[in-house]
């Protein structure tokens, strides 16, 4: 019997042992950081998401470009953090929006949604008056479908981008649900909204008084956390 032949068969198994849990580590890490899957909680973004589906989220795509109106996220909530919500991007920075009954006007636009079900397009029992607010640089403005009854923007104020966690991309539980597969691309509702830029005449003119309103309210959602 060869020893040191014998020997020098384990050494190769152990090392190729080591190198494939090594490379499985790797690799779970690599897709840990770009996708996360996440638990609908609640009925706040119905009739899009249900509640307790299973979602994946995209956490690498803000790293190539900004988010976009229409996008669905999850993100650290503001007024509670260490909870993770489930909203719409409304407003982008710099977009000028009115919310009236459930129903958003970004930039002198206002929106037909067609997410949004006409039974859930109402108030919730939290709004602020927003009223001709701008959405300040760096945050953004986010709503759930079911506006009736999504605690969002219009309860406690604007969201950091620090605080988004990525798009969700996808409904993967349970299979064969109504809403299963890829999410929808709302970008047909938001596409002749006109870039902030082109309000900054509207914006210097706006009452600082609603917009002061607004904030004051929020402000005091945020630190309630409802």
């Amino acid at each position: 019997m060869n020893v040191e032949l014998d020997f020098e068969k384990r050494y190769r198994l152990v090392r190729e042992i080591i190198e494939t849990l090594i490379l499985t580590l790797l690799m779970f890490l690599i897709i840990r950081m770009a996708v996360q899957n996440f638990v609908v909680d609640g009925h706040s973004m119905e009739p899009s998401f249900h509640n307790n589906e299973l979602v994946l989220v995209d956490k690498w795509s803000y790293l190539v470009h900004a988010p976009q109106r229409g996008d669905v996220i999850v993100f650290d909530a503001p007024p509670q953090p260490g909870t993770d919500f489930i909203k719409r991007i409304i407003g982008l920075p710099g977009d000028v929006i009115t919310v009236t009954n459930g129903v958003p006007t970004v930039n002198g636009v206002t929106l037909k949604e067609f997410y949004v079900a006409p039974a859930n397009r109402a108030a919730s029992g939290t709004d602020c008056p927003v009223n001709q607010v701008v959405v300040p640089p760096g945050e953004y403005f986010v709503m759930g479908d079911n506006r009736a009854g999504s605690f969002d923007s219009r309860s406690w104020g604007f969201l950091p981008a620090g605080k988004i966690i990525g798009r969700v991309a996808l409904i993967y539980w349970p299979f064969g649900a109504d809403n299963y597969g890829f999410i929808p691309s709302a970008a047909s509702v938001f596409a002749s909204i006109p870039p902030p830029s082109h309000l900054a005449s509207l914006s210097a003119s706006l009452s600082s008084r609603s917009e002061q309103a607004f904030l004051s309210c929020a402000n005091t959602e945020l630190h309630n956390g409802v």
